[in-house]
């Protein structure tokens, strides 16, 4: 696990300046705080930041192949490198290391581009043919690996993160208002785009080839979802079971200490009860919960009760509002803002684990592969709902639930929140209805925000262009498997694997996901779906699956995110952050949004007449991000100012 980053002078008219190199790998220490490494060459140069987990004295990167034409720089972990590696001395290539990032390099001399399809694992890999002149740039097929480009017509910068493309004297620091509407539709910037005018992603399963001054991106992976395979439900317990096992066990590879996040949901429980399967000690599990009138999103007794059945060394940390003073931080670490609160439980259980381990595997991605989101049940809840008069639907139910209120923070008022948007969007297309369920701010609340209401849109129409370009792609596949495939497009490698990778390595930890394993990823997309979700059980085969690891408590309880009470926080204890961020002065000072339009937003969440918890946060850590990669103020200097109205209030 490291960071990477370097340059390419596309008319290989001059060699990239080591000083520049030097900040760039001084922008992302935190990825890579045990080594760093680079590599300069005939226009181009590779550099690195290592957290060393395999081979600690032997895998220093860049590393290059026998007679130093190729080079590569990895972020990330080959988990079949052991394989690949036999296989390749068999085929007469003579390794230096036991390093997993070497076989990259050999793999590529006997195979070519389609080396990547041989690897399992996550990566963000820069590769370097100096007889060819070429420069690979590739990300893992799902996304685990974040790696930023940017491009004018003499140059290629890359990087895992931004900040380290920001180095560059010619890269501008704006504001990409084409991406605008996007980060206020879905919470975030979907990739190709970021926040920043200019630098782009490249996209899960993508390869970049820069060569001779050409450049063109590849696909070599997308999921499929029209080979339905034909098995009984037993047999699909069988290999379910059989390969989430295999898929934690590879992911225990590793020559330093490492651990779980225990959250006390299914799908992290599975992961300790498999470790703790294929483990001789204690495996060290972290959680994170609440207190007070917060404990609506607790989940440490859950987490304590697989705990002590599978006797870990459990440790847990309890959050209070007092967290913004991270914010300015993590918002930096992300690079791009989002509105999703599980950056902050993410990056503090991360600091947590990080005392004791530095390796971390965790659940995340079993909702997309086997069925977990409610909003996979509104194509059953469709068939009852079609049955109540159409006066009821269109009136009277509608009417009734806006005079109800909604919070996430109490059981029956999140139920009203769901069952509000679900009412709203249930006559409308496929994507439209989709991103009712996933979607922050609505075509008519973007109209508010941005014109003063003055816009005229068709508020019926998905406002996503991605979405609506994902769903296009999958037409093949049924209602529920269409919306499984645009979730792995979409929000899961641009919202949660992006937050995860930032956060835990925010805290200098690796990250391992044995849910987003390539294998067990396809065979997820074979399944039938309504294995995934059954009538109203959701996740039906997987907790099959894994019941004879897990108590009824753990496989019966109701879905719960992984974020923190913000909503309540921001009603209460972080009111402040609101004031100070989305003043009336300070939104007419930023010029992007209509100063009205994001009062009214505030009054609402105050009142709980509407839960926008997702609204404000989106709007407060857009400001934060201005502040520090458009204003140029250093993060900790940002929160001083927030910290001056709390004393104030």
């Amino acid at each position: 696990m490291c960071g990477i980053y370097g340059i390419l002078n596309l008319k290989q008219d001059s060699t990239p300046g080591a000083a520049l190199l030097a900040r760039m790998g001084k922008a992302v220490e935190h990825r890579g705080p045990d080594d760093e490494g680079v590599y300069l060459g005939r226009g181009v140069a590779l550099g690195m930041r290592r957290l060393s987990i395999i081979d600690l004295a032997g895998g220093h990167q860049p590393i290059s192949n026998e007679d130093e034409t190729v080079w590569v720089v990895c972020n990330g972990e080959i988990y079949n490198f052991q394989e690949l590696r036999a296989r390749l001395i068999a085929q007469g290539h003579v390794f230096r290391t036991k390093s997993d990032s070497e076989v990259l390099v050999h793999l590529y001399e006997q195979e070519g581009l389609s080396f990547l399809k041989r690897l399992r694992g996550m990566f963000g890999i820069a590769l370097w043919d100096a007889q060819r002149d070429r420069l690979v740039l590739a990300r893992d097929r799902i996304g685990k690996k974040p790696l930023y480009i940017w491009r004018s017509p003499h140059c290629l910068i890359f990087g895992s993160e931004a900040k380290s493309i920001l180095q560059a004297p010619e890269v501008p620091r704006r504001l990409n208002r084409a991406a605008l509407p996007q980060y206020l539709a879905l919470g975030y910037v979907p990739a190709p785009q970021t926040t920043f005018e200019g630098i782009d992603k490249i996209l899960p399963g993508h390869l970049l080839v820069a060569e001779k001054g050409n450049v063109r991106e590849e696909e070599y992976w997308d999921p499929r979802f029209d080979q339905i395979e034909s098995r009984s439900k037993n047999e699909w317990i069988e290999i379910v079971r059989e390969k989430l096992v295999e898929s934690v066990r590879v992911r225990l590879v590793s020559d330093v200490p490492l651990g779980a996040f225990l959250s006390g949901g299914i799908d992290s429980s599975a992961v300790v009860a498999a470790m703790a399967r294929l483990t001789d000690r204690p495996v060290k599990t972290y959680s994170i919960g609440f207190a007070g009138d917060d404990s609506f999103y607790n989940e440490l007794p859950y987490a304590k009760m697989i705990a002590e059945r599978y006797g870990t060394d459990h440790h847990e940390i309890v959050v209070r509002p007092d967290v913004s003073e991270l914010l300015p931080k993590l918002i930096w670490h992300l690079d791009e803002p989002m509105a999703d609160s599980a950056l902050i439980t993410t990056y503090l259980v991360s600091r947590l684990a990080r005392e004791s381990v530095t390796v971390i595997l965790s659940g995340v991605g079993g909702d997309e592969l086997f069925g977990g989101y409610r909003r996979y049940l509104a194509e059953t809840l469709r068939r009852y709902y079609s049955k109540l008069p159409g006066v009821v639907r269109r009136n009277w139910l509608p009417g009734a639930l806006a005079r109800l209120p909604q919070d996430r923070h109490s059981a029956w008022k999140n139920n009203i929140r769901y069952a509000a948007a679900f009412v709203k969007g249930a006559d409308w297309d496929p994507v439209a209805r989709y991103e009712s369920f996933v979607g922050v701010f609505s075509p008519a609340m973007q109209d508010q925000l941005l014109n003063g209401g003055r816009a005229i849109l068709n508020h019926n129409a998905p406002h996503s262009e991605t979405l609506r370009r994902y769903f296009s792609r999958c037409t093949n596949a049924d209602g529920l498997n269409q919306l499984i495939y645009v979730d792995m497009k979409s929000s899961l490698p641009d919202d949660l694997l992006l937050l995860t990778d930032k956060m835990t390595m925010a805290a200098s930890i690796e990250c391992r996901a044995p849910f987003m394993d390539s294998e067990l990823i396809e065979l997820s997309s074979r399944m039938p779906s309504d294995l995934k979700v059954r009538g109203f059980t959701m996740k039906y085969l997987l907790k099959k699956a894994v019941k004879p690891w897990l108590p009824p408590s753990i496989l019966n309880r109701k879905k719960r995110g992984f974020g923190a009470p913000m909503g309540s926080w921001l009603r209460k204890d972080l009111n402040f952050l609101v004031q100070e961020t989305l003043s009336e002065s300070q939104i007419r000072k930023r010029g992007i949004f209509d100063p009205a339009a994001v009062q009214r937003i505030i009054s609402d969440h105050q009142a709980q007449r509407s839960d926008y918890t997702d609204h404000l946060l989106a709007l407060i850590n857009l400001e934060l991000w201005t502040r520090i990669f458009l204003d140029g103020l250093d993060w900790q200097r940002v929160h001083p100012t927030l910290e001056a109205v709390a004393g104030r209030a």
